[in-house]
């Protein structure tokens, strides 16, 4: 009887240690998990007892690939404690400063850690011989999006001047002229990684499942709006805890959580299914150019979908330096008054929904934090996805079995670091 073992420790070109583990024989599956390994990290206790000033400097220090998003969720939940209304020009700005966030981190997911599975290489130093061109491309553009980021709050990692009420220091203008030409210029590398996927072969599986993502009426929303899911109302931010409801399981540091059905989905496709009306017209035209249309039920979709999102986020930041540009910037001053009171903050991470929950007393100490991570929500739902994918491909080769489910799971674009926060402790 055939039997196949797949046991990898740890999944390469993600964030973070997770294991993949199959036993199979005869066509029935004994063990299929994927496993969280790694170390609890205990963000939620270092931010009790911490003054404003330090609680979003110490939140960006979660992840070092999406800084700019925990400081942002984390500086909202901040300014919703204390009734801090941001004003327009600190919105274009925590907008602009996003959507650096989103090109890096997309374009590191896609042509760095994604296509190499795609041609056939274990990583992206053997493309720097066979595909050199492609490997330069995506440097030029994530350093593009560092300069942008450095621009706006004086570093990428762990940024520096956006503040509690504002930013502490505002960005020349004539610098970020010169980088809206850089972005304009930007497409031509964009439409070279299209034709570059055009010659991927995608897996072809679908699992229907729950999505989840922020909805806002105005725009594809990134930093604001309501909680939407496919199979449910849209809900208050405030409610997010009825929606991620979180769960521990053995095998895994990390919790799971779930909404309607047993998983749900969240990142690039899920706000691609829920916001679709919203991107803009190039990226809806690149978006049938690389055959995605929405609803998509295939994970292995995930990184088409931040490709589109990508020629969204160029769009957008065009367009708000523009704006910028337009009306101009003056400094506002930066008067925080600290008050008693819970506030949440809710962005879109590029992998997906984020939420920051703290509660401070009338110093401006937080008492009480809670953060919810991306990928913390789409573990179970690589775990369902997993388990619905192997019975189709027991009749491949082990290498073969072992690449489709490697594949899968970096589809997901895991940041594994940050989504354990779970720790079971017995005392003997």
């Amino acid at each position: 009887m055939t039997r196949v073992n797949v046991n990898v420790h740890h999944v390469t070109r993600i964030e973070g240690h997770g294991n993949l583990v199959l036993n199979a024989k005869g066509g029935k599956i004994e063990e299929l998990r994927w496993e969280v390994p790694e170390s609890p990290r205990f963000f939620e206790a270092m931010l009790v007892g911490r003054h404003y000033d330090d609680v979003h400097h110490i939140a960006s220090r979660i992840c070092g690939i999406c800084s700019i998003t925990h400081t942002t969720a984390s500086i909202q939940a901040t300014e919703a404690a204390f009734g801090i209304q941001p004003s327009e020009q600190t919105i274009l700005l925590r907008k602009l400063l996003y959507d650096a966030e989103l090109l890096e981190s997309h374009v590191l997911h896609i042509l760095f850690l994604a296509a190499p599975d795609f041609l056939g290489v274990d990583s992206v130093i053997p493309l720097a011989e066979t595909h050199k061109d492609v490997v330069v491309m995506a440097l030029r553009l994530k350093k593009l999006a560092y300069n942008l980021a450095e621009t706006l709050a004086e570093r990428k990692t762990h940024p520096l001047s956006c503040v509690v009420g504002g930013f502490a220091k505002l960005p020349d203008l004539n610098v970020l002229k010169a980088l809206r030409k850089r972005l304009a210029d930007a497409y031509a590398d964009l439409d070279v990684t299209v034709g570059l996927f055009k010659t991927f072969k995608i897996p072809d599986f679908a699992r229907e499942t729950e999505y989840i993502a922020l909805r806002d009426p105005k725009e594809y929303a990134f930093i604001s709006g309501q909680i939407a899911s496919s199979d449910a109302p849209t809900v208050s931010i405030n409610d997010y805890l009825n929606v991620t409801n979180e769960f521990c399981v053995p095998h895994s540091t990390a919790k799971y959580t779930r909404n309607k059905r047993d998983a749900y989905m969240v990142g690039a496709l899920a706000r691609f299914n829920l916001n679709f009306k919203q991107l803009s017209p190039r990226a809806k035209k690149i978006a049938k150019e690389l055959g995605i249309s929405a609803p998509n039920h295939n994970p292995y979709m995930i990184t088409v979908a931040q490709l589109v999102e990508t020629y969204h986020v160029l769009d957008d930041s065009i367009s708000l330096i523009d704006q910028i540009l337009e009306r101009g910037l003056k400094g506002e001053g930066n008067k925080v008054k600290p008050r008693a009171g819970r506030g949440i903050g809710v962005v879109e991470a590029p992998r997906g929904i984020l939420f920051h929950d703290y509660v401070y007393d009338d110093r401006g100490i937080i008492t009480k934090a809670n953060c919810i991570i991306p990928t913390n929500q789409n573990h179970n739902n690589i775990q369902k996805d997993l388990e619905a994918l192997v019975p189709e491909i027991l009749d491949k080769s082990e290498d073969e079995i072992r690449l489709m489910m490697e594949m899968l799971v970096r589809a997901y674009d895991p940041c594994i670091s940050c989504s354990t926060h779970s720790l079971n402790v017995t005392f003997t």
